[in-house]
C-alpha cells in the first residue's frame, strides 16, 4: 500500500496545537454554545433551569458535568423544528432520521454550519490519505440521511472529483470504480464487502482496482474486517465517525499513518465518556457511553447529547486531539441472551477469525418455551465451501468460549445471507 501520510504543512494549525491551546479554545466556544442554546431554544432553557444551572456557571471545562443530558427522545418530542436555535428562514438545509422507531429526529444547518461540516469532512478525507484531485466514489446514501451529502460536500471542499453513486446497483458500482479510476471510496464497511463479492463475481482482481483509500463508517466494524478489506483491495481502510444529531460524518476520523482510532475534531465537538447507568463522567481510558457537546453549531446546538455508542477516549497520537477507540456496541443494540450481554460486533470479531467462512452474517433471535435462542446465519468462503461445516463448528465453539453464550450456526448457500446496500441489518429479533 502507498504511504499516504499527509505533509504537516497541509494540516490545520489546531490539529497539532498544544493541549492547553485546544482546551482554551474549547472553553471559549463552550460558553458561547451553552448561552446560544439557552437563549434560543426553549427546551434547553427549561432543561437548564430544572437542573438549577445557567450558562454563566461554566467557569471551567469540568463544570459541564453539572448540565443535564440531551437524549434522542428530546429531539422527537420537539419535532420538527423545536430544537432549532435560529429562525427557520436561516436554516439552509434539513436532514432527518428514518423515523422507523417513532418520530424522525430532525436537524438543521445554517450556511455557516454547512461550511464547517464541509471543512471537517475535508479534514477527515485528508487525514485518511485522500488528496486534492483524487476521484472520490461516494456510496453512502443521499437524501435525508447525512452520509451521502456530508461526504460529497467535504470531498468537493478538499478539491476532489466526486462520483455521487449512492447505494445499490452493486455491479454498476464496480464498473464506475474501474471506469472513472476512483482512488477513494466512502461507504459502509458491510457494503464494501458486497462490492468485494461483486468484483470477484465479475472475474476482476480487487487488488488491481484503482482504489487506494476506503473511508468506512455509519456502523460498527472490527479490525478483523479492516484487515479483510485492506488485504482484498490492497488499500488503506480507515474509520470515519459521526451522527446526524451532532453533525453527520466527520465528527471524528482515523489518520492513515496510525489507524489507531478516530481523532475527534475537538475544536468543534467536546467529548465525554459517562457510565451508561449512572451518568457519572468517567476518566479517559475507561469504557462507557460517548456524549457530545457541540461548540460551534448555530442552527442545531446539542448539549451533552447521549450517543448510545460505547467506546473510550484515548490520548492523541498523529494529532493533538483525543482519539476514540473503535465502537464496541451501543447501549440500545446490546442483546441480552440468557443473561449474557452480546453485541453484534463481538460475533463479527469471531467470524473474521474463521477463514473458511465469508464475512457476511445475520443474527436471528427466537424464544422457545421462555428460553432465548440465538442463531447466526453465515456463508461458506467461496474458495473452500467444503470446509464450511467444520468452520461453523469452530465459530460456535469460539463464540461460546470467548463471549459466553451458546448459539447455533447455520451455514447458508453463497449469497444466502441478506446483503446490505447501506447499514447492515445484523439482528432479526423474533422473540
Amino acid at each position: 500500500m502507498l504511504d499516504l501520510t499527509p505533509p504537516k504543512r497541509s494540516l490545520d494549525p489546531i490539529e497539532i496545537a498544544s493541549r492547553d491551546e485546544i482546551s482554551a479554545l474549547q472553553l471559549e466556544r463552550m460558553r458561547w454554545s451553552l448561552s446560544h442554546a439557552y437563549d434560543n431554544v426553549p427546551f434547553y432553557r427549561q432543561s437548564f433551569e430544572a437542573a438549577g444551572v445557567h450558562p454563566d456557571d461554566l467557569k471551567h471545562i469540568e463544570d459541564l458535568s453539572r448540565f443535564p443530558f440531551t437524549v434522542k427522545q428530546d429531539l422527537r418530542d420537539n419535532y420538527p423544528f423545536g430544537m432549532f436555535a435560529v429562525p427557520r428562514e436561516q436554516v439552509v438545509r434539513v436532514h432527518a432520521s428514518s423515523g422507523t422507531t417513532g418520530k424522525p429526529t430532525v436537524v438543521g444547518y445554517t450556511q455557516n454550519d454547512i461550511d464547517t461540516w464541509s471543512d471537517l469532512v475535508a479534514r477527515s478525507l485528508r487525514a485518511s490519505g485522500t488528496r486534492p484531485g483524487d476521484v472520490v466514489h461516494v456510496g453512502y446514501g443521499y437524501g435525508l440521511f447525512t452520509g451521502g451529502l456530508g461526504a460529497h460536500y467535504g470531498a468537493e471542499r478538499l478539491g476532489c472529483t466526486v462520483v455521487p453513486v449512492s447505494g445499490g446497483m452493486t455491479d454498476r458500482q464496480v464498473s464506475l470504480i474501474e471506469d472513472f479510476g476512483a482512488t477513494t471510496i466512502m461507504v459502509t464497511p458491510s457494503y464494501a464487502l458486497s462490492i468485494l463479492d461483486a468484483y470477484r463475481e465479475a472475474g476482476l482482481d480487487p487488488r488491481q482496482s484503482p482504489l487506494h483509500v476506503g473511508i468506512f463508517g455509519a456502523e460498527p466494524w472490527t479490525n478483523a474486517m479492516r484487515n479483510e478489506i485492506e488485504q482484498s483491495f490492497d488499500m488503506h481502510a480507515v474509520d470515519i465517525y459521526g451522527l446526524s444529531e451532532v453533525m453527520g460524518p466527520g465528527v471524528a476520523n482515523e489518520c492513515v499513518e496510525t489507524k489507531d482510532g478516530p481523532v475527534i475534531w475537538e475544536d468543534h465537538f467536546y467529548p465525554e465518556i459517562v457510565d451508561p447507568q449512572t451518568g457519572e463522567v468517567l476518566p479517559d481510558g475507561e469504557e462507557g457511553e460517548l456524549v457530545f457537546t457541540s461548540l460551534t453549531k448555530e442552527a442545531f446546538p446539542v448539549i451533552r447529547y447521549r450517543t448510545r455508542d460505547l467506546t473510550r477516549l484515548q490520548p492523541g497520537t498523529a494529532r493533538s486531539m483525543r482519539r476514540m477507540a473503535k465502537i464496541t456496541g451501543r447501549t440500545d443494540d446490546m442483546l441480552i441472551v440468557r443473561g449474557v450481554n452480546v453485541f453484534p460486533s463481538q460475533i463479527e470479531e469471531q467470524l473474521m477469525h474463521v477463514p473458511d467462512l465469508a464475512p457476511h452474517f445475520q443474527i436471528e433471535l427466537t424464544r422457545d418455551d421462555r428460553l432465548d435462542q440465538m442463531c447466526v446465519a453465515v456463508e461458506p468462503a467461496a474458495q473452500n465451501p467444503e470446509a464450511s461445516l467444520q468452520a461453523a463448528k469452530t465459530l460456535k465453539e469460539n463464540i461460546k468460549s470467548r463471549i459466553g453464550v451458546s448459539v447455533e450456526v447455520s451455514v447458508k448457500e453463497v449469497g444466502g445471507v441478506p446483503r446490505s446496500q447501506g447499514k447492515a441489518v445484523r439482528v432479526v429479533d423474533k422473540r
